[in-house]
Protein backbone atom coordinates (compact mmCIF):
# COMPACT_ATOMS: atom_id res chain seq x y z
CA UNK A 1 0.00 0.00 0.00
CA UNK A 2 3.01 2.35 0.69
CA UNK A 3 4.70 1.52 -2.34
CA UNK A 4 1.34 2.59 -4.40
CA UNK A 5 1.05 5.38 -2.46
CA UNK A 6 4.54 6.99 -3.02
CA UNK A 7 3.82 5.69 -7.45
CA UNK A 8 0.92 7.96 -6.94
CA UNK A 9 2.50 10.95 -5.28
CA UNK A 10 5.35 10.17 -7.62
CA UNK A 11 3.16 10.66 -10.68
CA UNK A 12 1.27 14.05 -9.32
CA UNK A 13 4.44 15.79 -8.45
CA UNK A 14 6.37 14.77 -11.34
CA UNK A 15 7.48 17.91 -13.78
CA UNK A 16 5.12 18.94 -17.06
CA UNK A 17 8.23 18.19 -18.85
CA UNK A 18 8.74 14.77 -17.31
CA UNK A 19 9.09 11.87 -20.08
CA UNK A 20 5.87 9.98 -20.65
CA UNK A 21 6.03 6.28 -20.91
CA UNK A 22 3.50 2.76 -20.24
CA UNK A 23 2.88 1.78 -17.36
CA UNK A 24 5.98 -0.67 -16.01
CA UNK A 25 4.29 -3.23 -13.38
CA UNK A 26 0.72 -4.45 -11.94
CA UNK A 27 0.98 -1.62 -9.54
CA UNK A 28 1.22 0.64 -11.81
CA UNK A 29 -1.54 -0.82 -14.36
CA UNK A 30 -3.71 -0.34 -10.53
CA UNK A 31 -3.11 3.42 -9.94
CA UNK A 32 -6.43 5.55 -9.68
CA UNK A 33 -7.43 9.07 -11.33
CA UNK A 34 -8.85 9.67 -8.05
CA UNK A 35 -6.03 12.64 -6.97
CA UNK A 36 -5.57 13.66 -10.08
CA UNK A 37 -9.66 14.44 -10.47
CA UNK A 38 -10.04 15.82 -6.92
CA UNK A 39 -7.56 17.78 -7.56
CA UNK A 40 -8.52 19.54 -11.21
CA UNK A 41 -12.16 19.35 -10.69
CA UNK A 42 -12.89 22.08 -8.82
CA UNK A 43 -11.37 24.26 -11.59
CA UNK A 44 -14.44 23.20 -14.05
CA UNK A 45 -17.43 25.25 -13.47
CA UNK A 46 -20.98 24.96 -14.77
CA UNK A 47 -22.27 27.42 -17.57
CA UNK A 48 -25.97 28.33 -17.88
CA UNK A 49 -26.28 31.35 -20.62
CA UNK A 50 -29.42 33.02 -21.30
CA UNK A 51 -30.26 35.33 -24.28
CA UNK A 52 -32.76 36.88 -25.92
CA UNK A 53 -33.24 36.29 -29.40
CA UNK A 54 -35.51 38.71 -31.79
CA UNK A 55 -37.87 36.69 -34.09
CA UNK A 56 -37.59 38.08 -37.59
CA UNK A 57 -40.83 37.92 -39.93
CA UNK A 58 -40.80 34.31 -41.17
CA UNK A 59 -42.09 35.60 -44.95
CA UNK A 60 -40.48 38.56 -45.09
CA UNK A 61 -38.00 37.05 -48.09
CA UNK A 62 -41.70 35.88 -50.11
CA UNK A 63 -42.31 37.82 -53.03
CA UNK A 64 -45.92 36.93 -52.17
CA UNK A 65 -46.92 37.21 -48.81
CA UNK A 66 -44.08 39.97 -47.40
CA UNK A 67 -46.87 42.20 -48.18
CA UNK A 68 -49.76 40.56 -46.60
CA UNK A 69 -47.82 39.72 -44.08
CA UNK A 70 -46.00 43.35 -43.38
CA UNK A 71 -47.49 43.83 -39.89
CA UNK A 72 -46.53 40.79 -38.58
CA UNK A 73 -45.02 40.52 -35.39
CA UNK A 74 -43.36 38.01 -33.18
CA UNK A 75 -42.56 38.04 -29.27
CA UNK A 76 -38.65 37.88 -28.50
CA UNK A 77 -37.70 34.27 -27.39
CA UNK A 78 -35.59 33.51 -24.76
CA UNK A 79 -32.75 30.62 -25.37
CA UNK A 80 -31.22 29.10 -22.75
CA UNK A 81 -27.48 27.57 -23.03
CA UNK A 82 -25.77 25.06 -21.36
CA UNK A 83 -21.71 24.59 -21.24
CA UNK A 84 -18.86 24.06 -19.23
CA UNK A 85 -15.97 26.37 -18.81
CA UNK A 86 -12.02 25.97 -16.92
CA UNK A 87 -11.17 28.60 -14.18
CA UNK A 88 -7.91 29.85 -15.42
CA UNK A 89 -7.29 32.44 -12.57
CA UNK A 90 -7.59 33.24 -8.86
CA UNK A 91 -9.37 36.01 -9.67
CA UNK A 92 -12.00 34.24 -11.61
CA UNK A 93 -10.90 34.47 -15.15
CA UNK A 94 -12.36 31.49 -17.37
CA UNK A 95 -12.43 30.15 -20.54
CA UNK A 96 -15.43 29.13 -22.03
CA UNK A 97 -16.10 28.31 -26.05
CA UNK A 98 -18.36 31.19 -27.86
CA UNK A 99 -21.65 28.72 -29.04
CA UNK A 100 -21.97 28.34 -25.06
CA UNK A 101 -21.71 32.07 -23.90
CA UNK A 102 -21.77 34.09 -26.99
CA UNK A 103 -24.50 37.18 -26.96
CA UNK A 104 -25.34 36.01 -23.65
CA UNK A 105 -27.41 38.44 -21.63
CA UNK A 106 -27.13 37.04 -18.43
CA UNK A 107 -24.46 34.34 -16.96
CA UNK A 108 -24.57 32.08 -14.47
CA UNK A 109 -21.40 29.83 -13.34
CA UNK A 110 -21.88 27.47 -10.68
CA UNK A 111 -18.71 25.57 -8.80
CA UNK A 112 -18.53 22.31 -7.68
CA UNK A 113 -18.55 23.60 -4.15
CA UNK A 114 -21.88 24.86 -5.46
CA UNK A 115 -20.99 28.46 -5.18
CA UNK A 116 -22.42 30.77 -8.06
CA UNK A 117 -21.12 33.67 -9.61
CA UNK A 118 -22.55 35.76 -11.76
CA UNK A 119 -20.30 36.24 -14.93
CA UNK A 120 -19.52 38.77 -18.10
CA UNK A 121 -17.74 37.95 -21.23
CA UNK A 122 -14.65 40.25 -21.96
CA UNK A 123 -13.51 38.54 -24.94
CA UNK A 124 -15.38 36.60 -27.72
CA UNK A 125 -14.59 35.39 -31.12
CA UNK A 126 -17.23 33.13 -32.59
CA UNK A 127 -14.48 31.80 -35.62
CA UNK A 128 -12.09 30.65 -32.87
CA UNK A 129 -14.99 29.64 -30.75
CA UNK A 130 -13.35 30.67 -27.78
CA UNK A 131 -14.89 33.10 -24.68
CA UNK A 132 -12.69 34.90 -21.95
CA UNK A 133 -15.42 35.08 -19.10
CA UNK A 134 -14.82 37.23 -15.51
CA UNK A 135 -16.64 36.63 -12.73
CA UNK A 136 -17.92 39.11 -10.45
CA UNK A 137 -16.44 39.66 -6.80
CA UNK A 138 -14.25 35.88 -7.13
CA UNK A 139 -11.15 36.24 -5.34
CA UNK A 140 -8.94 33.41 -4.14
CA UNK A 141 -10.29 30.73 -6.79
CA UNK A 142 -9.11 27.15 -8.10
CA UNK A 143 -7.45 27.52 -10.87
CA UNK A 144 -5.53 25.59 -13.48
CA UNK A 145 -2.76 26.26 -15.31
CA UNK A 146 -1.81 26.08 -18.95
CA UNK A 147 0.74 23.51 -20.62
CA UNK A 148 2.24 24.56 -23.73
CA UNK A 149 0.09 22.89 -26.51
CA UNK A 150 2.78 22.25 -28.59
CA UNK A 151 4.31 19.67 -25.74
CA UNK A 152 1.54 17.66 -26.16
CA UNK A 153 2.25 13.85 -28.28
CA UNK A 154 -0.44 11.23 -29.64
CA UNK A 155 -0.85 8.69 -27.24
CA UNK A 156 -0.41 10.91 -23.88
CA UNK A 157 -3.14 10.21 -21.22
CA UNK A 158 -6.23 12.58 -20.81
CA UNK A 159 -9.02 13.48 -18.89
CA UNK A 160 -12.09 15.61 -20.17
CA UNK A 161 -14.26 17.21 -17.48
CA UNK A 162 -17.50 18.90 -18.33
CA UNK A 163 -21.05 18.78 -17.71
CA UNK A 164 -22.42 16.41 -20.66
CA UNK A 165 -25.93 16.66 -21.31
CA UNK A 166 -26.71 18.42 -18.15
CA UNK A 167 -26.04 15.12 -15.64
CA UNK A 168 -23.80 17.36 -13.83
CA UNK A 169 -20.41 17.38 -13.53
CA UNK A 170 -18.07 14.20 -15.33
CA UNK A 171 -14.46 12.80 -16.26
CA UNK A 172 -13.98 10.63 -19.10
CA UNK A 173 -10.35 9.37 -19.69
CA UNK A 174 -8.93 9.05 -23.11
CA UNK A 175 -5.88 9.53 -24.92
CA UNK A 176 -4.74 12.41 -27.55
CA UNK A 177 -5.83 10.29 -30.75
CA UNK A 178 -3.97 13.26 -33.32
CA UNK A 179 -2.87 16.78 -33.45
CA UNK A 180 -2.90 19.21 -36.16
CA UNK A 181 -6.26 18.72 -36.84
CA UNK A 182 -7.58 21.00 -39.58
CA UNK A 183 -10.91 21.94 -40.78
CA UNK A 184 -12.36 18.88 -38.65
CA UNK A 185 -14.16 20.20 -36.35
CA UNK A 186 -17.98 21.16 -37.08
CA UNK A 187 -19.99 24.87 -35.50
CA UNK A 188 -18.45 27.72 -35.77
CA UNK A 189 -15.04 26.40 -34.58
CA UNK A 190 -12.50 26.38 -37.46
CA UNK A 191 -8.25 25.68 -37.62
CA UNK A 192 -6.16 23.21 -35.43
CA UNK A 193 -7.45 20.92 -33.31
CA UNK A 194 -6.44 18.30 -30.33
CA UNK A 195 -8.06 15.19 -31.23
CA UNK A 196 -9.00 12.57 -28.11
CA UNK A 197 -10.92 9.63 -27.85
CA UNK A 198 -12.22 10.41 -24.12
CA UNK A 199 -15.59 11.22 -24.50
CA UNK A 200 -17.29 14.43 -24.87
CA UNK A 201 -20.77 14.85 -25.33
CA UNK A 202 -23.12 17.86 -25.56
CA UNK A 203 -22.72 19.87 -22.61
CA UNK A 204 -19.03 19.49 -22.43
CA UNK A 205 -18.45 22.41 -24.72
CA UNK A 206 -16.18 25.02 -22.93
CA UNK A 207 -14.75 21.92 -20.57
CA UNK A 208 -11.35 20.86 -19.75
CA UNK A 209 -9.07 18.31 -21.41
CA UNK A 210 -6.32 17.73 -19.16
CA UNK A 211 -3.00 15.56 -19.14
CA UNK A 212 -2.07 13.27 -16.55
CA UNK A 213 -0.14 16.00 -13.99
CA UNK A 214 -3.51 18.45 -14.02
CA UNK A 215 -2.15 20.80 -16.38
CA UNK A 216 -4.77 21.94 -19.54
CA UNK A 217 -3.54 21.20 -22.77
CA UNK A 218 -7.59 21.95 -24.47
CA UNK A 219 -10.77 23.71 -24.44
CA UNK A 220 -13.55 20.85 -25.37
CA UNK A 221 -15.04 22.58 -28.33
CA UNK A 222 -16.52 19.77 -30.40
CA UNK A 223 -17.56 16.27 -31.46
CA UNK A 224 -17.89 14.20 -34.70
CA UNK A 225 -21.05 12.04 -34.73
CA UNK A 226 -24.14 11.19 -36.66
CA UNK A 227 -25.95 10.29 -33.42
CA UNK A 228 -25.66 13.21 -31.03
CA UNK A 229 -23.62 11.66 -28.76
CA UNK A 230 -19.85 10.77 -28.37
CA UNK A 231 -18.10 8.29 -31.13
CA UNK A 232 -14.97 8.51 -29.70
CA UNK A 233 -13.71 10.82 -32.28
CA UNK A 234 -13.99 14.83 -30.05
CA UNK A 235 -12.05 18.06 -30.65
CA UNK A 236 -10.35 20.48 -28.14
CA UNK A 237 -8.86 23.93 -28.93
CA UNK A 238 -5.34 24.07 -27.81
CA UNK A 239 -4.11 25.61 -24.69
CA UNK A 240 -1.71 27.53 -27.31
CA UNK A 241 -4.52 29.58 -28.44
CA UNK A 242 -6.09 29.64 -25.21
CA UNK A 243 -3.38 31.49 -23.29
CA UNK A 244 -2.94 33.73 -26.22
CA UNK A 245 -6.80 34.65 -25.49
CA UNK A 246 -6.33 35.76 -21.94
CA UNK A 247 -2.88 37.46 -22.76
CA UNK A 248 -5.38 39.48 -24.63
CA UNK A 249 -7.90 39.98 -22.61
CA UNK A 250 -5.67 40.92 -19.44
CA UNK A 251 -5.33 44.16 -22.16
CA UNK A 252 -8.45 45.11 -22.74
CA UNK A 253 -8.68 44.06 -25.96
CA UNK A 254 -13.22 42.92 -26.35
CA UNK A 255 -12.41 41.22 -29.77
CA UNK A 256 -9.52 38.89 -30.59
CA UNK A 257 -6.78 40.53 -32.23
CA UNK A 258 -5.57 37.99 -35.26
CA UNK A 259 -2.47 38.27 -37.26
CA UNK A 260 -3.09 38.74 -40.90
CA UNK A 261 -0.76 36.53 -43.57
CA UNK A 262 -2.91 38.30 -46.59
CA UNK A 263 -2.34 35.42 -48.76
CA UNK A 264 -4.11 31.90 -50.25
CA UNK A 265 -2.05 28.89 -49.94
CA UNK A 266 -3.02 25.20 -50.38
CA UNK A 267 -1.52 21.87 -48.49
CA UNK A 268 1.31 20.61 -50.50
CA UNK A 269 0.22 17.19 -52.00
CA UNK A 270 2.46 14.49 -53.14
CA UNK A 271 1.77 15.47 -56.45
CA UNK A 272 2.77 19.13 -55.69
CA UNK A 273 5.43 18.29 -54.08
CA UNK A 274 7.77 16.13 -57.05
CA UNK A 275 6.88 19.26 -59.71
CA UNK A 276 8.55 21.39 -56.89
CA UNK A 277 11.44 19.16 -56.27
CA UNK A 278 10.60 19.20 -52.52
CA UNK A 279 11.23 15.25 -51.77
CA UNK A 280 8.65 14.63 -48.60
CA UNK A 281 5.34 16.34 -49.00
CA UNK A 282 4.80 18.79 -46.70
CA UNK A 283 4.51 23.32 -46.24
CA UNK A 284 2.00 25.45 -47.71
CA UNK A 285 2.44 26.48 -50.85
CA UNK A 286 1.57 30.09 -51.76
CA UNK A 287 -1.05 30.87 -54.69
CA UNK A 288 -1.70 34.34 -54.12
CA UNK A 289 -0.51 37.75 -51.56
CA UNK A 290 -2.20 40.55 -50.98
CA UNK A 291 -0.18 43.68 -52.17
CA UNK A 292 0.00 44.79 -48.66
CA UNK A 293 0.58 41.46 -46.86
CA UNK A 294 3.59 41.07 -44.35
CA UNK A 295 4.60 38.22 -45.89
CA UNK A 296 5.25 40.16 -49.42
CA UNK A 297 7.45 42.59 -47.53
CA UNK A 298 9.36 39.92 -45.77
CA UNK A 299 10.46 38.56 -49.29
CA UNK A 300 7.98 35.94 -50.18
CA UNK A 301 6.49 35.44 -53.39
CA UNK A 302 3.57 32.85 -55.13
CA UNK A 303 4.92 29.59 -55.62
CA UNK A 304 7.02 29.59 -52.67
CA UNK A 305 6.41 26.86 -49.69
CA UNK A 306 6.34 27.74 -46.64
CA UNK A 307 7.73 25.13 -44.18
CA UNK A 308 7.41 26.27 -40.68
CA UNK A 309 6.83 28.97 -38.26
CA UNK A 310 8.97 29.64 -36.13
CA UNK A 311 10.47 26.03 -36.22
CA UNK A 312 7.51 24.98 -35.71
CA UNK A 313 5.91 23.00 -38.89
CA UNK A 314 3.12 23.91 -40.89
CA UNK A 315 1.36 21.61 -43.27
CA UNK A 316 -2.27 23.62 -43.78
CA UNK A 317 -2.99 27.27 -43.95
CA UNK A 318 -5.62 26.48 -40.99
CA UNK A 319 -2.31 25.64 -39.38
CA UNK A 320 0.09 28.42 -40.20
CA UNK A 321 -2.86 30.97 -39.15
CA UNK A 322 -3.07 28.87 -35.70
CA UNK A 323 1.15 29.57 -35.29
CA UNK A 324 0.57 32.94 -36.31
CA UNK A 325 -2.51 33.22 -33.68
CA UNK A 326 -0.15 32.62 -30.22
CA UNK A 327 1.81 35.16 -31.27
CA UNK A 328 1.63 38.73 -30.04
CA UNK A 329 0.74 41.54 -33.14
CA UNK A 330 3.81 43.49 -33.80
CA UNK A 331 6.19 40.62 -32.85
CA UNK A 332 8.43 39.33 -35.44
CA UNK A 333 8.37 35.25 -36.47
CA UNK A 334 10.79 33.33 -38.31
CA UNK A 335 9.50 31.83 -41.30
CA UNK A 336 11.28 28.86 -43.06
CA UNK A 337 9.87 28.37 -46.89
CA UNK A 338 11.51 27.16 -49.92
CA UNK A 339 11.86 29.34 -53.18
CA UNK A 340 12.86 27.85 -56.29
CA UNK A 341 14.24 24.99 -54.62
CA UNK A 342 16.24 26.65 -52.31
CA UNK A 343 15.57 27.22 -48.73
CA UNK A 344 15.28 30.58 -46.68
CA UNK A 345 14.78 31.75 -44.01
CA UNK A 346 12.56 35.34 -43.28
CA UNK A 347 11.55 37.83 -40.45
CA UNK A 348 8.00 38.20 -40.83
CA UNK A 349 6.23 41.03 -38.78
CA UNK A 350 3.06 39.71 -37.52
CA UNK A 351 -0.04 42.84 -38.00
CA UNK A 352 -3.88 43.11 -38.19
CA UNK A 353 -5.25 43.49 -41.39
CA UNK A 354 -4.73 47.40 -42.65
CA UNK A 355 -8.20 49.27 -42.59
CA UNK A 356 -7.21 50.99 -45.44
CA UNK A 357 -8.11 52.84 -47.87
CA UNK A 358 -11.25 54.05 -46.14
CA UNK A 359 -14.02 51.50 -45.95
CA UNK A 360 -16.72 54.04 -46.66
CA UNK A 361 -19.55 51.96 -45.13
CA UNK A 362 -23.05 52.70 -45.59
CA UNK A 363 -25.97 51.24 -44.73
CA UNK A 364 -29.26 52.54 -47.18
CA UNK A 365 -32.62 53.80 -45.38
CA UNK A 366 -36.13 52.91 -45.34
CA UNK A 367 -37.03 54.99 -48.22
CA UNK A 368 -34.22 54.12 -50.25
CA UNK A 369 -34.54 51.19 -53.04
CA UNK A 370 -32.69 48.79 -51.18
CA UNK A 371 -33.49 49.62 -47.42
CA UNK A 372 -30.90 47.67 -45.22
CA UNK A 373 -28.58 47.16 -48.20
CA UNK A 374 -25.04 47.72 -45.86
CA UNK A 375 -22.01 48.41 -48.51
CA UNK A 376 -18.35 48.91 -47.98
CA UNK A 377 -15.19 49.73 -50.24
CA UNK A 378 -12.89 47.02 -50.15
CA UNK A 379 -9.90 46.98 -47.92
CA UNK A 380 -7.96 44.03 -46.30
CA UNK A 381 -9.48 44.83 -42.65
CA UNK A 382 -13.02 43.59 -44.90
CA UNK A 383 -11.57 40.66 -46.91
CA UNK A 384 -10.40 39.66 -43.14
CA UNK A 385 -14.00 40.32 -41.38
CA UNK A 386 -15.80 38.18 -44.66
CA UNK A 387 -13.11 35.70 -44.59
CA UNK A 388 -12.20 36.36 -47.82
CA UNK A 389 -8.55 36.75 -49.74
CA UNK A 390 -6.79 38.00 -53.16
CA UNK A 391 -6.46 41.45 -54.01
CA UNK A 392 -10.09 42.52 -54.81
CA UNK A 393 -11.48 45.96 -55.32
CA UNK A 394 -14.65 47.88 -55.37
CA UNK A 395 -17.68 47.81 -53.12
CA UNK A 396 -18.76 44.55 -51.46
CA UNK A 397 -21.85 43.89 -49.68
CA UNK A 398 -21.83 43.25 -45.90
CA UNK A 399 -25.45 42.92 -45.82
CA UNK A 400 -28.28 42.40 -47.60
CA UNK A 401 -31.11 43.59 -45.78
CA UNK A 402 -34.17 42.24 -46.43
CA UNK A 403 -35.11 43.98 -49.82
CA UNK A 404 -31.37 42.86 -50.98
CA UNK A 405 -31.91 39.34 -50.82
CA UNK A 406 -35.12 39.36 -52.17
CA UNK A 407 -33.38 40.78 -55.57
CA UNK A 408 -30.42 38.02 -55.86
CA UNK A 409 -28.19 39.95 -53.93
CA UNK A 410 -25.83 37.78 -51.07
CA UNK A 411 -23.40 38.84 -48.62
CA UNK A 412 -19.68 38.55 -50.17
CA UNK A 413 -20.69 40.12 -53.47
CA UNK A 414 -18.99 42.80 -55.30
CA UNK A 415 -21.02 45.35 -56.72
CA UNK A 416 -19.23 46.30 -60.23
CA UNK A 417 -21.89 48.27 -61.73
CA UNK A 418 -25.32 49.80 -61.32
CA UNK A 419 -27.42 49.91 -64.30
CA UNK A 420 -24.53 49.68 -67.03
CA UNK A 421 -22.63 52.43 -65.11
CA UNK A 422 -19.19 51.00 -63.38
CA UNK A 423 -18.97 51.99 -59.44
CA UNK A 424 -15.76 52.79 -57.59
CA UNK A 425 -17.49 54.41 -54.35
CA UNK A 426 -20.19 54.03 -52.04
CA UNK A 427 -21.57 56.75 -52.78
CA UNK A 428 -21.05 55.87 -56.85
CA UNK A 429 -24.15 52.95 -55.61
CA UNK A 430 -26.29 55.14 -53.72
CA UNK A 431 -26.80 57.83 -56.27
CA UNK A 432 -27.00 55.48 -59.03
CA UNK A 433 -29.64 53.51 -57.53
CA UNK A 434 -31.80 56.28 -56.73
CA UNK A 435 -31.37 57.94 -60.31
CA UNK A 436 -32.23 54.40 -62.16
CA UNK A 437 -35.98 54.62 -61.87
CA UNK A 438 -38.24 51.92 -61.86
CA UNK A 439 -35.78 49.22 -63.90
CA UNK A 440 -32.37 48.45 -62.00
CA UNK A 441 -29.41 46.32 -63.36
CA UNK A 442 -26.91 45.01 -61.06
CA UNK A 443 -23.68 43.86 -62.40
CA UNK A 444 -21.95 41.80 -59.36
CA UNK A 445 -19.15 39.54 -59.22
CA UNK A 446 -19.56 36.49 -57.07
CA UNK A 447 -16.53 34.45 -56.23
CA UNK A 448 -15.15 34.28 -59.87
CA UNK A 449 -18.27 34.79 -61.85
CA UNK A 450 -19.92 37.90 -63.13
CA UNK A 451 -23.81 37.91 -63.07
CA UNK A 452 -26.10 40.26 -63.37
CA UNK A 453 -29.35 41.20 -61.36
CA UNK A 454 -32.67 42.65 -62.78
CA UNK A 455 -35.05 43.85 -60.52
CA UNK A 456 -38.38 46.46 -60.91
CA UNK A 457 -38.83 49.19 -57.90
Amino acid sequence: MLLRLCLILTVLAAPLWAETRVPQSQVELSLSFAPLVKQATPAVVNIYARRIVEQRNPFADDPFFSNLFRDFKSQPQVQNSLGSGVILSDDGIVVSNYHVVGMATDIRVVLTDRREFEAYVVLADQESDLAILKLRDATDMPHLTLRDSDTVEVGELVLAIGNPFGVGQTVSSGIVSGLARSGAATGNGRGYFIQTDAAINPGNSGGALIDIHGALIGVNTSILTKSGGSNGIGFAIPSALVGSFVDQARLGHEQFQRPWAGMTGQPVTADLSESLGLGIPSGVLIAQLHDKSPFKAAGLRPGDVVLSVDDLPVNTPAEMLFRMSVRSIGQDVRVTFVSREETKDASVTLMTPPDSPEREQVTLGNRDVLPGLTIARINPAVLAELGLSGNAEGIIVLDTGHAGSRVGLRRGDVILGVSGKQVTSTGDVTTLLKKSGRRIRLDVLRGDRRITLQFRT
